[in-house]
C-alpha cells in the first residue's frame, strides 16, 4: 500500500511570513497602490500570487493585478539573490520528513509558491530529494482547486484513500475535502484551529511529534 503525505509549504514546512509581507508591501508601493495590512497578507498565504493580490485588492483590473504580481516576483527574487531571504523550517520538520521517508512514506508538496521559489527553498534546507512530487501555482489553478493534489496523487501512484494533505490554511483543507482526501491542519501557520476544523481537517496538531502520530493513526 502506498502512503502519501502531501505538504503545503509556507506556514506548514517553512515560516516565510516576514519575506512574504515585505515583498507584498513593496509590490503594492511600486504599483502606486495602498499597502495592505500584514495580517491581511498572511491570510492569503497558500493562494496563488494572482489570487492573493485579487483577494487583497479586488478592485484592481487585470493589468494592475499583473503589475503587482510581477513587482512581487522581482522583489522576492532580488531578496533571495541578495541572501536576505529567511524561510526557516519549523521545529522538528526536517526530522519528521526524514523519518516518514525512512518509514516508506511517499512525500509531496502542493504550494502556492512558484517552481523556482519552491526548488530554492527545498534545496536551501537539503530536503529536495525526499519528495516524489512537487506541485506549484505555476502549473495549476490556485487552491482550493484540487488540481495540485490530483497531480501529486497521480505522480506518486496513490489512491485518494492512501493520501493525507497537511496544511495550515482553510485552502488546504478545502482542497483535500473536495476530492475526498483526508486532511490534517497544523496550528503553527496562518489560519486558526477552529477555521481549519470547520474547513474539513480531521484533526489539528500543534507539534511535529503530534503530526507524526496523527499520520500514523490515519494511515497505519
Amino acid at each position: 500500500m502506498t502512503r502519501l503525505a502531501v505538504f503545503d509549504c509556507d506556514g506548514t514546512l517553512v515560516d516565510g511570513q516576514a519575506d512574504v509581507c515585505w515583498a507584498m508591501a513593496r509590490a503594492f508601493a511600486r504599483a502606486g497602490l495602498p499597502v495592505p495590512d500584514d495580517h491581511a497578507v498572511r491570510r492569503t498565504v497558500g493562494l496563488s500570487l494572482t489570487a492573493a493580490v485579487r483577494r487583497l485588492a479586488p478592485q484592481l483590473g487585470e493589468d494592475d493585478n499583473r503589475a503587482v504580481t510581477e513587482f512581487y516576483r522581482s522583489s522576492f527574487r532580488a531578496r533571495r539573490e541578495e541572501g536576505l531571504l529567511d524561510e526557516p523550517l519549523y521545529d522538528g520538520i526536517a526530522d519528521l520528513l526524514r523519518g516518514l521517508h525512512a518509514d516508506g512514506w511517499s512525500l509531496a508538496v502542493a504550494t502556492g509558491k512558484s517552481d523556482r521559489g519552491l526548488a530554492a527553498c527545498l534545496a536551501t534546507h537539503g530536503i529536495a530529494d525526499l519528495f516524489v512530487s512537487l506541485q506549484t501555482a505555476d502549473r495549476h489553478p490556485s487552491k482550493p482547486h484540487p488540481a495540485m493534489l490530483e497531480a501529486a496523487l497521480f505522480e506518486a501512484g496513490a489512491q485518494r484513500a492512501e493520501a493525507v494533505m497537511i496544511g495550515d490554511t482553510s485552502f488546504d483543507m478545502a482542497m483535500a475535502k473536495s476530492i475526498g482526501v483526508a486532511a490534517i491542519g497544523v496550528g503553527w501557520g496562518y489560519h486558526g484551529a477552529d477555521e481549519l476544523a470547520a474547513s474539513g481537517a480531521a484533526c489539528v496538531v500543534e507539534t511535529s511529534t503530534q503530526l507524526a502520530a496523527a499520520l500514523e493513526r490515519l494511515l497505519p
